[in-house]
């Protein structure tokens, strides 16, 4: 199946052209980039070199559509949803990576985003967590990728919203990032002298804009509203998502419980991992691959309930996610070249 990846020369869009060299029924045949329209591919990104006999182009989505069968879109959050648009009326079915259709209601994104270029097209898209919404997926022709800290956010938090163990309007979030979530940036906070050795809180009080993504997604498994406190920080490296959610349980606390629900809702996915007992997630361990590792802990003097994450951003937190999503579009295996080990050390 001949596949498009545009905006390929972001970190998200090497990643997909990454995992999509070693697919056995997707075939790249179109690489777009604006900055780099013209250059090889391998030339300009040497670990490519060989992978990927192509050259970048720019972004015509109408020329695109002509010569493809299926397209990945990792383009910028506003940038992205006219040339779904535009894809998607030429029949070509997209796996969108940015947030552009991840959030149902069009007062709500433009209220993060700004103003939304296809609304049209919201109500046909599919929220792309495949454990959450497999069957769904396999039925749209339009994938709207989970975000990294969503994912890292909802695979551990769903299960116990959904069995009515946790008060969904009082969940506090922590996550720590790789800089590579933040795309490529020639910006002074992202310089390698800025970063070694520290690690920040960013947009804190309830202004990133992944929470309106969280919420409407954890509401949806609570049946209620959710209300979730969100701060997120930058690490200095450059994969990995690591998150704790802290949440007050309903009818009483235990770890074990938990781990139980976790155990029975992930028993038969491939990606997600649920731990031993008392291990805790570690970037480490998940480093280059799809698996998102999942563990629960109590803390019986303040009776809180503990979930961990860890996750790497640039695969489950995108481009694999949207591997994942497409293959269930395409009627393929799920893990079809997806099953790429965590790189340790």
């Amino acid at each position: 199946m001949r596949v498009a990846v545009i905006g390929a020369s972001g970190y998200t869009g090497l990643e997909l052209i990454r995992i999509l060299s070693r697919h056995p029924q997707f075939e790249i045949s179109v690489a777009t980039s604006e900055q780099r329209a013209g250059q090889a591919v391998g030339a300009a990104f040497p670990s490519l070199g060989g992978i990927l006999d192509l050259d970048f182009e720019a972004n015509d989505p109408e020329r695109v559509a002509q010569r493809v069968d299926f397209a990945f879109t990792a383009l910028p959050h506003g940038a992205s949803a006219p040339a779904v648009a535009s894809l998607r009326k030429a029949g070509v079915p997209v796996a969108d990576l940015s947030a552009d259709f991840r959030i149902r209601d069009v007062g709500t994104y433009e209220a993060s985003y700004g103003s939304h270029g296809a609304p049209e097209w919201l109500d046909s898209a599919v929220y792309g967590l495949p454990e959450l919404y497999r069957e769904s997926l396999a039925a749209t022709d339009l994938a709207a990728v989970a975000g990294c800290y969503p994912t890292s956010v909802l695979l551990p938090l769903v299960p116990l919203l959904r069995a009515g163990m946790l008060e969904p309007g009082h969940l506090m979030v922590d996550s720590k990032s790789g800089v590579s979530g933040a795309g490529r940036k020639l910006e002074a906070d992202y310089l390698f002298a800025e970063l070694e050795g520290d690690c920040r809180a960013y947009q804190v009080g309830g202004v990133h804009r992944h929470v309106p993504e969280m919420e409407q997604e954890a509401g949806a498994a609570a049946g209620a509203a959710a209300c979730i406190t969100f701060v997120p920080h930058l690490l200095p490296t450059t994969r990995g998502i690591a998150t704790s959610i802290y949440a007050r349980p309903v009818g009483g606390l235990s770890a074990a419980r938990a781990r139980e629900v976790l155990l029975d809702a992930y028993a038969q996915e491939r990606f997600v991992r649920v731990l031993p007992e008392g291990q805790a997630p570690r970037l480490s361990s998940v480093k280059g691959s799809n698996y998102c590792d999942v563990a629960a802990f109590a803390d019986e003097r303040t009776g809180t309930l503990i979930l961990l994450s860890t996750l790497d951003n640039l695969v489950k937190g995108a481009a694999g996610q949207a591997v994942q999503c497409a293959n269930l579009m395409c009627g393929f295996p799920e893990d079809q070249g997806l099953l790429e080990v965590p790189i340790a050390p």
